[in-house]
Protein backbone atom coordinates (compact mmCIF):
# COMPACT_ATOMS: atom_id res chain seq x y z
CA UNK A 1 0.00 0.00 0.00
CA UNK A 2 3.06 1.79 -0.18
CA UNK A 3 2.27 5.62 -1.13
CA UNK A 4 -1.09 5.45 -2.02
CA UNK A 5 -2.34 8.60 -0.46
CA UNK A 6 -5.31 7.31 0.94
CA UNK A 7 -4.65 8.20 4.61
CA UNK A 8 -6.98 10.74 6.21
CA UNK A 9 -6.54 13.42 8.70
CA UNK A 10 -8.32 11.49 11.20
CA UNK A 11 -6.21 8.73 10.90
CA UNK A 12 -2.60 10.74 11.19
CA UNK A 13 -4.42 12.51 14.17
CA UNK A 14 -5.12 8.87 15.41
CA UNK A 15 -1.19 7.59 14.96
CA UNK A 16 0.36 10.67 16.19
CA UNK A 17 -1.86 10.21 19.39
CA UNK A 18 -0.81 6.51 19.43
CA UNK A 19 2.74 7.25 19.03
CA UNK A 20 2.95 9.68 21.58
CA UNK A 21 1.18 7.62 24.22
CA UNK A 22 3.39 4.96 23.44
CA UNK A 23 6.74 6.37 23.75
CA UNK A 24 5.63 8.18 26.67
CA UNK A 25 6.62 5.58 28.73
CA UNK A 26 10.37 5.73 27.97
CA UNK A 27 10.44 8.86 30.08
CA UNK A 28 8.19 8.40 32.87
CA UNK A 29 11.04 7.69 35.07
CA UNK A 30 13.05 10.58 33.75
CA UNK A 31 12.05 13.22 36.21
CA UNK A 32 11.20 10.80 38.89
CA UNK A 33 14.92 9.89 39.24
CA UNK A 34 15.75 11.20 42.06
CA UNK A 35 12.43 10.47 43.94
CA UNK A 36 13.62 6.50 42.72
CA UNK A 37 16.60 7.02 44.38
CA UNK A 38 15.56 7.95 47.58
CA UNK A 39 13.08 4.91 47.55
CA UNK A 40 15.01 2.52 47.08
CA UNK A 41 17.97 3.74 48.93
CA UNK A 42 20.19 4.07 45.80
CA UNK A 43 22.98 6.88 44.77
CA UNK A 44 21.99 9.43 41.42
CA UNK A 45 23.88 7.55 39.54
CA UNK A 46 23.04 4.11 39.88
CA UNK A 47 19.29 5.75 39.47
CA UNK A 48 20.52 7.16 36.36
CA UNK A 49 20.93 3.90 34.80
CA UNK A 50 17.43 3.63 34.71
CA UNK A 51 17.55 5.62 31.52
CA UNK A 52 19.77 3.91 29.88
CA UNK A 53 18.50 0.28 30.63
CA UNK A 54 15.32 1.74 29.35
CA UNK A 55 17.08 3.05 26.03
CA UNK A 56 18.75 -0.47 25.92
CA UNK A 57 15.94 -2.13 25.88
CA UNK A 58 14.19 -0.09 23.63
CA UNK A 59 16.96 -0.48 21.30
CA UNK A 60 16.64 -4.62 21.63
CA UNK A 61 12.71 -3.59 20.59
CA UNK A 62 13.90 -1.47 17.48
CA UNK A 63 16.24 -4.23 16.15
CA UNK A 64 14.32 -7.17 16.78
CA UNK A 65 10.29 -6.04 16.69
CA UNK A 66 10.06 -3.15 14.44
CA UNK A 67 11.35 -5.18 11.14
CA UNK A 68 8.35 -7.43 11.85
CA UNK A 69 6.23 -4.59 10.27
CA UNK A 70 7.64 -5.95 6.57
CA UNK A 71 6.43 -9.13 7.56
CA UNK A 72 3.31 -9.13 9.08
CA UNK A 73 0.07 -7.23 9.71
CA UNK A 74 1.11 -4.33 11.49
CA UNK A 75 -2.31 -4.17 13.69
CA UNK A 76 -1.41 -7.48 14.79
CA UNK A 77 1.45 -6.58 16.17
CA UNK A 78 0.56 -3.54 17.26
CA UNK A 79 -1.95 -4.72 19.64
CA UNK A 80 0.02 -7.70 20.61
CA UNK A 81 3.30 -5.10 21.57
CA UNK A 82 1.02 -3.00 23.43
CA UNK A 83 -0.11 -5.70 26.04
CA UNK A 84 3.37 -6.74 26.37
CA UNK A 85 3.64 -2.77 27.43
CA UNK A 86 0.66 -2.91 29.63
CA UNK A 87 2.17 -5.62 31.74
CA UNK A 88 5.60 -4.46 31.73
CA UNK A 89 4.65 -0.84 33.32
CA UNK A 90 2.41 -3.15 36.00
CA UNK A 91 5.46 -4.50 36.62
CA UNK A 92 7.04 -1.18 37.23
CA UNK A 93 4.36 -0.30 39.35
CA UNK A 94 4.99 -2.89 41.75
CA UNK A 95 8.70 -3.37 42.19
CA UNK A 96 10.36 -3.32 45.08
CA UNK A 97 13.91 -2.38 44.58
CA UNK A 98 15.67 -0.90 42.22
CA UNK A 99 17.24 -3.44 40.36
CA UNK A 100 13.73 -5.36 39.97
CA UNK A 101 12.40 -1.76 38.48
CA UNK A 102 15.37 -1.17 36.35
CA UNK A 103 15.22 -5.03 35.26
CA UNK A 104 11.28 -4.68 34.20
CA UNK A 105 12.33 -1.07 32.67
CA UNK A 106 14.21 -3.02 30.28
CA UNK A 107 10.73 -4.66 29.11
CA UNK A 108 9.19 -1.51 29.00
CA UNK A 109 11.72 -0.25 26.65
CA UNK A 110 11.54 -3.01 24.07
CA UNK A 111 7.46 -2.78 23.95
CA UNK A 112 7.65 0.97 23.18
CA UNK A 113 8.27 0.42 20.63
CA UNK A 114 4.96 0.76 19.18
CA UNK A 115 5.51 4.18 17.43
CA UNK A 116 8.18 2.81 15.22
CA UNK A 117 5.64 0.47 13.87
CA UNK A 118 3.14 3.56 13.29
CA UNK A 119 5.67 5.92 11.99
CA UNK A 120 6.48 3.73 8.71
CA UNK A 121 2.94 2.76 8.40
CA UNK A 122 2.00 6.54 8.03
CA UNK A 123 4.36 6.64 5.46
CA UNK A 124 3.28 3.86 3.36
CA UNK A 125 -0.29 5.47 3.01
CA UNK A 126 0.68 8.73 2.42
CA UNK A 127 1.10 10.35 -1.26
CA UNK A 128 4.55 10.60 -2.31
CA UNK A 129 4.51 14.52 -2.20
CA UNK A 130 2.79 14.50 1.38
CA UNK A 131 5.08 11.83 2.89
CA UNK A 132 7.17 14.30 4.78
CA UNK A 133 4.46 16.35 6.31
CA UNK A 134 2.54 13.09 7.22
CA UNK A 135 5.42 11.64 8.71
CA UNK A 136 6.20 15.02 10.77
CA UNK A 137 2.78 15.27 12.00
CA UNK A 138 2.73 12.13 13.65
CA UNK A 139 6.15 12.92 14.69
CA UNK A 140 5.10 15.84 16.02
CA UNK A 141 2.55 13.50 18.01
CA UNK A 142 5.43 11.46 19.09
CA UNK A 143 7.37 14.65 20.66
CA UNK A 144 4.69 16.19 22.16
CA UNK A 145 4.40 12.42 23.96
CA UNK A 146 7.99 12.43 24.88
CA UNK A 147 7.05 16.11 26.81
CA UNK A 148 3.66 15.36 27.98
CA UNK A 149 5.23 12.20 29.73
CA UNK A 150 7.92 13.67 32.09
CA UNK A 151 5.22 16.68 32.89
CA UNK A 152 2.67 14.57 33.74
CA UNK A 153 4.82 12.15 35.52
CA UNK A 154 5.81 14.68 37.93
CA UNK A 155 2.22 16.14 38.70
CA UNK A 156 0.93 12.64 39.05
CA UNK A 157 3.51 11.38 41.18
CA UNK A 158 3.76 14.91 43.59
CA UNK A 159 -0.17 14.32 43.79
CA UNK A 160 -0.77 10.42 43.98
CA UNK A 161 2.86 8.86 44.32
CA UNK A 162 5.50 7.65 41.43
CA UNK A 163 3.47 3.84 41.98
CA UNK A 164 0.53 5.23 40.08
CA UNK A 165 2.02 7.28 37.36
CA UNK A 166 3.13 3.31 36.18
CA UNK A 167 -0.43 1.68 37.21
CA UNK A 168 -1.77 4.72 34.89
CA UNK A 169 0.31 4.07 31.98
CA UNK A 170 -0.60 0.57 31.95
CA UNK A 171 -4.22 1.38 31.52
CA UNK A 172 -3.52 3.49 29.00
CA UNK A 173 -1.76 1.00 27.13
CA UNK A 174 -4.56 -1.45 27.70
CA UNK A 175 -7.15 0.87 26.10
CA UNK A 176 -4.26 1.87 23.29
CA UNK A 177 -4.64 -1.80 22.31
CA UNK A 178 -8.24 -1.48 22.23
CA UNK A 179 -8.70 1.37 19.96
CA UNK A 180 -5.88 0.62 17.31
CA UNK A 181 -7.14 -2.79 16.88
CA UNK A 182 -10.32 -1.30 15.64
CA UNK A 183 -9.36 1.44 13.88
CA UNK A 184 -6.20 0.83 11.52
CA UNK A 185 -6.47 -0.91 8.50
CA UNK A 186 -5.82 -4.56 8.08
CA UNK A 187 -3.12 -5.11 5.84
CA UNK A 188 -2.11 -8.04 3.26
CA UNK A 189 1.05 -8.97 3.12
CA UNK A 190 2.72 -12.44 1.65
CA UNK A 191 5.83 -13.17 3.85
CA UNK A 192 8.71 -13.74 1.54
CA UNK A 193 11.28 -14.66 3.93
CA UNK A 194 11.31 -15.73 7.40
CA UNK A 195 12.03 -13.90 10.32
CA UNK A 196 16.39 -14.58 10.59
CA UNK A 197 16.43 -13.75 6.80
CA UNK A 198 14.45 -10.91 7.65
CA UNK A 199 17.01 -9.37 10.62
CA UNK A 200 19.72 -10.45 8.41
CA UNK A 201 17.90 -8.21 5.57
CA UNK A 202 18.37 -5.08 7.63
CA UNK A 203 21.78 -5.05 8.33
CA UNK A 204 22.58 -5.63 4.29
CA UNK A 205 20.55 -3.00 3.95
CA UNK A 206 22.63 -0.95 6.44
CA UNK A 207 25.40 -2.18 4.61
CA UNK A 208 23.95 -1.27 1.00
CA UNK A 209 22.48 2.13 1.90
CA UNK A 210 25.51 5.21 2.94
CA UNK A 211 22.44 7.47 2.87
CA UNK A 212 21.00 4.79 5.85
CA UNK A 213 24.22 4.94 7.66
CA UNK A 214 25.11 8.81 7.85
CA UNK A 215 21.64 9.46 9.08
CA UNK A 216 22.09 6.80 11.41
CA UNK A 217 25.16 8.58 12.67
CA UNK A 218 24.03 11.97 12.84
CA UNK A 219 20.60 10.85 15.11
CA UNK A 220 22.75 8.81 17.46
CA UNK A 221 24.90 11.63 18.01
CA UNK A 222 21.08 14.01 18.32
CA UNK A 223 19.60 11.71 20.66
CA UNK A 224 23.09 11.16 23.01
CA UNK A 225 22.69 14.84 23.37
CA UNK A 226 19.28 15.02 24.18
CA UNK A 227 19.45 11.84 26.74
CA UNK A 228 22.90 13.71 28.48
CA UNK A 229 20.71 16.37 28.95
CA UNK A 230 16.86 14.75 30.33
CA UNK A 231 19.18 12.00 32.47
CA UNK A 232 20.82 14.59 34.75
CA UNK A 233 17.97 17.62 34.70
CA UNK A 234 16.09 16.00 37.43
CA UNK A 235 19.18 15.80 39.63
CA UNK A 236 20.00 19.52 38.49
CA UNK A 237 16.63 21.09 39.52
CA UNK A 238 16.06 19.10 42.78
CA UNK A 239 19.58 20.56 44.38
CA UNK A 240 20.63 24.11 45.10
CA UNK A 241 20.12 26.30 43.95
CA UNK A 242 16.79 25.53 42.37
CA UNK A 243 15.17 23.08 45.18
CA UNK A 244 12.13 22.12 42.74
CA UNK A 245 10.08 19.31 43.99
CA UNK A 246 8.31 16.62 41.65
CA UNK A 247 5.79 19.32 39.92
CA UNK A 248 8.05 21.83 38.96
CA UNK A 249 10.71 19.71 37.79
CA UNK A 250 8.09 17.49 35.37
CA UNK A 251 6.83 20.90 33.88
CA UNK A 252 10.12 21.44 32.56
CA UNK A 253 9.39 19.09 29.86
CA UNK A 254 6.67 21.57 28.55
CA UNK A 255 9.48 24.06 27.94
CA UNK A 256 11.15 21.50 24.80
CA UNK A 257 7.50 22.16 23.13
CA UNK A 258 9.47 24.18 20.59
CA UNK A 259 10.85 20.93 19.36
CA UNK A 260 7.51 19.53 18.90
CA UNK A 261 6.11 22.46 17.23
CA UNK A 262 9.05 22.49 14.54
CA UNK A 263 8.66 18.43 13.55
CA UNK A 264 5.55 19.16 10.49
CA UNK A 265 8.52 22.23 9.37
CA UNK A 266 10.73 19.99 9.35
CA UNK A 267 9.20 17.37 7.30
CA UNK A 268 8.26 19.89 4.74
CA UNK A 269 11.88 21.29 4.30
CA UNK A 270 13.09 17.83 3.65
CA UNK A 271 10.47 17.61 1.02
CA UNK A 272 11.29 20.87 -0.69
CA UNK A 273 14.80 19.29 -1.16
CA UNK A 274 16.59 21.73 1.95
CA UNK A 275 17.86 18.90 4.13
CA UNK A 276 21.66 19.78 3.88
CA UNK A 277 21.14 23.25 4.99
CA UNK A 278 18.77 22.34 7.62
CA UNK A 279 21.05 19.58 9.38
CA UNK A 280 23.93 22.33 9.34
CA UNK A 281 21.18 24.47 11.03
CA UNK A 282 20.01 22.04 13.25
CA UNK A 283 23.58 21.06 14.26
CA UNK A 284 24.51 24.16 15.70
CA UNK A 285 21.46 24.90 17.64
CA UNK A 286 22.75 21.80 19.70
CA UNK A 287 26.15 23.64 20.22
CA UNK A 288 24.49 26.92 21.18
CA UNK A 289 22.43 25.28 23.46
CA UNK A 290 24.78 23.48 25.48
CA UNK A 291 27.21 26.76 25.38
CA UNK A 292 23.88 28.62 27.34
CA UNK A 293 23.13 25.64 29.38
CA UNK A 294 26.72 25.99 30.88
CA UNK A 295 25.08 28.72 32.58
CA UNK A 296 22.17 27.30 33.63
CA UNK A 297 23.96 25.77 37.21
CA UNK A 298 22.77 28.68 38.70
CA UNK A 299 20.98 30.79 36.07
CA UNK A 300 17.12 29.97 35.03
CA UNK A 301 16.70 31.72 31.83
CA UNK A 302 19.82 30.16 30.01
CA UNK A 303 18.51 26.84 31.17
CA UNK A 304 14.98 27.48 29.42
CA UNK A 305 16.16 28.95 26.15
CA UNK A 306 18.94 26.35 26.02
CA UNK A 307 16.55 23.39 25.96
CA UNK A 308 14.15 24.91 23.75
CA UNK A 309 17.54 25.02 21.12
CA UNK A 310 18.74 21.73 21.89
CA UNK A 311 14.73 19.84 20.61
CA UNK A 312 14.43 22.18 18.07
CA UNK A 313 18.03 21.09 16.82
CA UNK A 314 17.95 17.34 17.98
CA UNK A 315 14.03 16.77 16.36
CA UNK A 316 14.49 18.93 13.74
CA UNK A 317 17.20 16.98 12.27
CA UNK A 318 15.63 13.41 13.71
CA UNK A 319 12.40 14.15 11.26
CA UNK A 320 14.38 15.47 8.16
CA UNK A 321 16.39 11.98 7.94
CA UNK A 322 13.53 9.90 8.36
CA UNK A 323 12.18 11.98 5.31
CA UNK A 324 15.06 11.00 4.08
CA UNK A 325 15.44 7.20 4.40
CA UNK A 326 12.18 6.58 3.81
CA UNK A 327 12.63 7.56 -0.02
CA UNK A 328 15.07 4.33 -0.27
CA UNK A 329 12.95 1.62 -0.37
CA UNK A 330 9.00 1.19 0.08
CA UNK A 331 9.11 -2.03 0.72
CA UNK A 332 10.99 -1.78 3.80
CA UNK A 333 10.45 0.66 5.76
CA UNK A 334 9.90 -1.20 8.94
CA UNK A 335 13.33 -2.36 8.71
CA UNK A 336 14.97 1.07 7.83
CA UNK A 337 13.20 2.19 10.42
CA UNK A 338 14.58 -0.56 13.01
CA UNK A 339 18.17 0.12 11.67
CA UNK A 340 18.13 3.87 11.85
CA UNK A 341 15.95 4.19 15.61
CA UNK A 342 18.49 1.17 17.10
CA UNK A 343 21.32 3.38 16.26
CA UNK A 344 19.45 6.34 17.78
CA UNK A 345 18.72 4.73 21.28
CA UNK A 346 21.95 3.00 21.35
CA UNK A 347 23.48 6.66 21.19
CA UNK A 348 20.94 7.40 23.42
CA UNK A 349 21.91 4.82 25.92
CA UNK A 350 25.20 5.69 25.56
CA UNK A 351 24.78 9.40 26.18
CA UNK A 352 22.36 9.36 29.51
CA UNK A 353 25.53 6.70 30.89
CA UNK A 354 28.06 9.54 30.05
CA UNK A 355 25.96 11.81 31.31
CA UNK A 356 25.37 10.37 35.12
CA UNK A 357 28.67 9.26 35.27
CA UNK A 358 30.00 12.95 34.22
CA UNK A 359 27.31 14.45 36.57
CA UNK A 360 28.23 12.38 39.88
CA UNK A 361 32.16 13.02 39.36
CA UNK A 362 32.37 16.55 37.52
CA UNK A 363 28.98 18.02 38.13
CA UNK A 364 26.62 19.91 35.50
CA UNK A 365 29.81 21.47 33.68
CA UNK A 366 30.58 18.06 32.67
CA UNK A 367 27.54 17.40 31.21
CA UNK A 368 27.65 20.62 29.51
CA UNK A 369 31.05 19.47 28.12
CA UNK A 370 30.06 16.32 26.48
CA UNK A 371 27.19 18.19 24.57
CA UNK A 372 29.30 20.43 23.30
CA UNK A 373 31.41 17.59 22.11
CA UNK A 374 28.20 15.74 20.51
CA UNK A 375 27.68 18.80 18.95
CA UNK A 376 31.14 18.93 17.10
CA UNK A 377 30.97 15.63 16.63
CA UNK A 378 27.32 16.49 14.38
CA UNK A 379 29.08 19.61 12.55
CA UNK A 380 31.97 16.94 11.76
CA UNK A 381 29.84 14.43 10.26
CA UNK A 382 27.96 17.09 8.01
CA UNK A 383 31.07 18.73 6.91
CA UNK A 384 32.27 14.80 5.54
CA UNK A 385 28.60 14.76 4.10
CA UNK A 386 29.46 17.96 2.10
CA UNK A 387 32.73 16.67 1.14
CA UNK A 388 31.99 13.59 0.05
CA UNK A 389 28.59 13.47 -0.74
CA UNK A 390 25.93 10.33 -1.57
CA UNK A 391 26.37 9.35 -5.30
CA UNK A 392 22.41 8.32 -4.97
CA UNK A 393 18.99 9.08 -6.73
CA UNK A 394 17.48 8.52 -3.32
CA UNK A 395 20.03 10.59 -1.50
CA UNK A 396 18.80 14.09 -3.03
CA UNK A 397 19.26 16.74 -1.02
CA UNK A 398 20.40 14.41 1.55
Amino acid sequence: MSGTGTISRRLVALLAIASGLAVANLYYAQPLLHELAGAFGASSAAAGLVVTVTQLGYAAGLLLLVPLGDLVPRRRLVVLVLLVAAIALAGSALAGSLAIFEAVALAVGCASVVAQVLVPMAADLAAPERRGQVVGTVMSGLLIGILLSRTLSGLVAAVAGWRTVFWSAAVAMLLLALTLRLALPLERKSPGMGYPALLRSTAALVRREPLLRRRSLIGALGFAAFSALWTTIAFLLSGPPYHYGLAVIGLFGLVGAAGALCASFAGRVADRGWARPATLTFALLVAAAFLLLLAARTLLLPLIVGIVLLDIGVQGNHITSQTLIYRLRGDARSRITSAYMTANFLGGAAGSAAAGALYAGRGWTGVCVLGLVIAASLVSVWIWDALRPIASAAAVAG
